[in-house]
């Protein structure tokens, strides 16, 4: 899915990179994906949920949230209900953060208004990687509190996360991915393809 634009060079698929995050862990995922992406010749955007009126001009969207007991950021939910019909016609993947601690490297299941929402959209259950819990970006009692414990640190695995952009981008270029490289965990994208 590579373009050639008016100068006769090729230029890669154009990305967005869209997050929703209440601590900064998953914008900071968000951003690392963009870099990858950028390495390998695409021209991404990375943007918040709030900062994302059109998917007019992206062919792929890669979207994350922070995910927490109670479920996804209510942004990304948002963001999800109001641009349902422009990502059916998208190549979509999905990923969320938060798992700290033992479990943290556990996937995650999308919460059930979530997982409705990606059938309907035709996307593959999101990837799930490690969150962070740090004392200078906690919000909320709870997590400040827990801040102060075990559970505090950054749990973030860069190499995951930039395989998995990697994944994203030999994905986009038509590359056979199965199965899917050792450790990037489960693929996004759009139902049936690599």
């Amino acid at each position: 899915m590579t373009r050639v634009d008016g100068e006769g060079d090729m230029a890669g698929t154009k990305v967005l990179v869209t997050y929703a995050s209440r601590m900064g862990g998953t914008a900071g995922i968000a951003e690392a994906i963009g870099d990858q992406l950028r390495r390998c010749g695409h021209p991404v955007d990375v943007r918040s949920v709030a900062d994302v009126g059109s998917l007019r001009g992206y062919e792929v969207v890669v979207l994350g949230s922070a995910i927490y007991p109670r479920g996804w950021c209510q942004d990304a939910v948002r963001f999800l209900r109001r641009h349902r019909s422009e990502l059916r016609e998208r190549q979509v993947w999905l990923f969320h953060s938060g798992p700290i601690g033992p479990d943290r490297d556990a996937p995650q299941t999308a919460p059930p208004n979530v997982a409705r929402l990606i059938r309907k959209i035709g996307a593959a259950e999101p990837m799930t990687f490690a969150g962070r819990l740090e004392q200078d970006s906690a919000t909320g009692v709870v997590s400040r509190w827990l801040a102060r414990g075990q559970l505090a640190g950054d749990f973030r695995d860069w190499l995951t996360i930039k395989q998995w952009a990697r994944h994203i981008h030999e994905s986009i270029q038509g590359v056979d991915l199965t199965p899917s490289p050792a450790g990037v965990g489960p693929s996004g994208g759009r139902a049936g393809s690599p």
